[in-house]
Formats: C-alpha cells, sequence, structure tokens
C-alpha cells in the first residue's frame, strides 16, 4: 500500500512492508444446520482466529484469521478452519490493504 506524505514541498511515497502489516483473512463459513455455535466454539480455540462471529444471511459464521506470513495464513486456514468437523463451506478473502 502507497501512503503520500509531504515534508517542506516535498512528496514522497512510503511503502508499508510486512513489519507494519500482519496478513489477515476473512473467513465466511457454512457449516452444518444447527451446528453454528459448536463451530464458533471450535475457531474460538484457535490462536490465529483473531475475532469469530455467527451471523444470518448467505453464511452462518465469519471469522477474522491472522498470522505471521502469508504462508502461514494460507495453513491455518486450510488446515485448521476448513477441515473443522461441521464446516460444509468456505469462502475466504485475503486482505491486502489495511487500515492504520
Amino acid at each position: 500500500m502507497l501512503k503520500r506524505h509531504k515534508f517542506f514541498r516535498e512528496t514522497r511515497l512510503i511503502l508499508i512492508c510486512g513489519d507494519d502489516f500482519m496478513p489477515m483473512a476473512f473467513v465466511l463459513i457454512n457449516t452444518e444446520i444447527g451446528s453454528e455455535s459448536e463451530v464458533l466454539d471450535e475457531l474460538k480455540k484457535i490462536s490465529a482466529v483473531k475475532e469469530a462471529y455467527m451471523v444470518y444471511g448467505v453464511y452462518d459464521v465469519v471469522a477474522k484469521v491472522g498470522a505471521n506470513t502469508m504462508d502461514k495464513l494460507k495453513e491455518i486456514v486450510t488446515w485448521n478452519v476448513r477441515r473443522l468437523d461441521k464446516v460444509r463451506s468456505t469462502l475466504t478473502m485475503i486482505v491486502i490493504e489495511g487500515q492504520k
């Protein structure tokens, strides 16, 4: 992400590097009918899951997942979140730019 900062009539572009932005994803989860609470409880046991909520709509649960690297993030979503018992399907949205 590029940010513009003006210093003494000079514009500089600053690239926010890996140290300033932790890889993060929002995972939208469909569960088996009636198992939303169970899946939510299991998600809360995963340390990389920063937030998780039951929601109304097309999906049953939304989880915010963070990791130190993009590879670790993908690994957590693939092997820890998607493989939970009673998870039917997921849609993962990897964050490319965050709010400071």
